[in-house]
């Protein structure tokens, strides 16, 4: 038995049939929604980073390329997990890169909300930390709503190190994306960063909330006081 079929095999262990069902609303998968198509097998998160964790040393460039191509949602998210850790430990010792490329490699499969949100920062992130960031620019432009996705939330890692000015560029260009799902990973960073230093995202907001999408002012403003908050909606 090759390990990809030893994986999906432990992972369908903990499946659900109510969880699956549950799963598929949760994620959007109905016909004109943005995880049309997805497959699920009903699988906690919990569970995946269980198994991910027992098998990520066994595994190679290979299992988790199979993983990250599957149609079903928890063994890509699963594949992510592993992905993760191969490329920690690649960074310790000093061969991050070869997973940071097998992670640009299949973006394509890095398809929804929360397998984004698993690895972006953690993975894209920390790699450019001291390197050129034209990909996450490029990203930003790029038609696909996931990429879009992947650029913002990766800004986490330099958020993490007091660095916001990439965040503050891709807010500003996010400010006329049409996708909720967008304004949400957005305000979710300016959010994360406010908490750090708030006068620079306070200034960003001084110049730009009477054109932020709602939604994405919401979610930047969510940790401030009652007074606060109430000023930043009225403008």
């Amino acid at each position: 038995m090759k390990l990809t079929d030893s994986i999906i095999k432990d992972l369908l262990s903990f499946s659900s049939e109510k969880r699956k069902s549950a799963s598929m609303r949760f994620f959007k998968t109905a016909k004109g929604e943005y995880g049309e198509g997805d497959r699920f097998h009903g699988i906690s998160v919990p569970d995946q980073r269980a198994v991910a964790k027992l098998y990520y040393e066994r595994a190679d460039h290979i299992t988790i390329t199979q993983m990250l191509d599957s149609d079903f949602h928890e063994e890509r998210l699963t594949g992510i997990f592993m992905l993760v850790h191969k490329f920690n430990q690649g960074q310790k010792k000093g061969n991050g890169k070869e997973w940071v490329d097998l992670f640009i490699k299949k973006i394509d499969r890095v398809n929804n909300w929360d397998i984004v949100d698993s690895s972006a920062y953690q993975i894209l992130g920390k790699w450019l930390e001291d390197k050129d960031r034209d990909i996450l620019y490029k990203m930003a432009k790029h038609h696909s709503l996931w990429r879009n996705r992947i650029s913002i939330v990766a800004t986490k890692h330099f958020i993490n190190k007091l660095d916001f000015k990439d965040l503050l560029s891709l807010s500003e260009h996010f400010l006329s994306h049409q996708h909720d799902l967008i304004h949400k990973a957005t305000g979710w960073m300016l959010r994360e960063a406010w908490q750090k230093d708030p006068k620079p995202i306070e200034s960003f907001l001084k110049n730009f909330s009477k054109n932020m999408p709602r939604t994405m002012l919401r979610y930047t403003i969510e940790k401030m006081n009652p007074e606060e908050r109430k000023k930043y909606l009225q403008r």
